[in-house]
């Protein structure tokens, strides 16, 4: 079988192209897939039940994958795409000036961050890259506070252009 495009997400009720109901009582098959392969595009991926499936998403605007996503539906069984937990270190600066010091620094390292505002489910403002030991090490010796966790990613990290 070859995924197309999206149904929906099963989180998301304003991208589902089906009554979201209409889960509701489905066998639901999943799709594991590590956060880097949310960008892919063309990848052959297997159901935790064995089913093999291809997915082929048009064009370059294609969204990315995530978590929740609906990519088959047919009345009896749904494949759905269920991220696996990140490593992240989750850092929690105590001010501005500190996360801005910390942000200048990793972004000279290249890391791919995501951010977080107060009303997130970490509960506070917070930038979330994926463990590297060496950035561990630089928190610990500034004094930034942080934490390491497992954590599924609502997106993938991923490299913003840009040119020196």
């Amino acid at each position: 079988m070859i995924i197309e495009k999206v149904l929906g997400n099963k989180f998301d009720p304003a991208t589902q192209s089906f009554d979201p109901d209409s889960l509701a009582g489905l066998h639901e098959e999943k799709v594991l897939l590590p956060s880097a392969a949310l960008v892919k595009r063309i990848q052959r991926v297997t159901t935790d039940h064995g089913k093999e499936l291809g997915i082929r998403l048009a064009g370059d605007n294609a969204p990315d994958l995530r978590d929740g996503d609906v990519l088959f539906m047919d009345g009896h069984n749904a494949i759905v795409v269920a991220v696996e937990h990140t490593d992240v270190l989750v850092i929690a600066p105590a001010s501005i000036q500190e996360m801005g010091v910390v942000a200048h620094n990793l972004g000279n390292r290249h890391m791919q961050a995501q951010f977080f505002g107060a009303g997130s489910e970490y509960g506070a403002e917070v930038m979330v890259l994926a463990y590297d030991h060496t950035v561990e090490d630089y928190l610990k010796h500034v004094g930034v506070a942080y934490s390491r966790q497992e954590r599924v990613m609502p997106v993938p990290f991923r490299h913003a252009g840009h040119t020196h």
